[in-house]
């Protein structure tokens, strides 16, 4: 199976065979928050898919044909159902290494 890949700011999005055993659901359909702006890389359309977390690791699951992530400084992205893996840019500085946000 070949990953599809997504890159929308600093968070990147790739598919997944399936949600782990034992993930578990989360609230709302922000991937990322936006610390500087307030700004969220989030999914459009309520009920288009879910949010689980396994670990540290945050999936997201297009339950509807399509959902479509979107955030204020950046173009929309369709994404077909399916489920993926997102992860969150980080940065390294001698001091410590950080996530990255908007």
């Amino acid at each position: 199976m070949t990953t599809a890949l997504y890159r929308h700011g600093d968070v990147l999005i790739g598919t997944v065979p399936a949600l782990p055993v034992g993930a578990v659901p989360q609230a709302g359909l922000v991937l990322a928050h936006g610390e500087v702006t307030g700004h969220a890389h989030r999914i459009r359309e309520a009920g288009a898919a879910g949010l689980f977390r396994h670990g540290g690791t945050l999936y997201l699951r297009v339950s509807a044909p399509t959902a479509t992530l979107v955030h204020e400084e950046h173009r929309p992205i369709v994404l077909p159902a399916g489920v993926y893996r997102v992860w969150q840019q980080r940065e390294y500085s001698p001091e410590a290494i950080r996530t990255v946000v908007d």
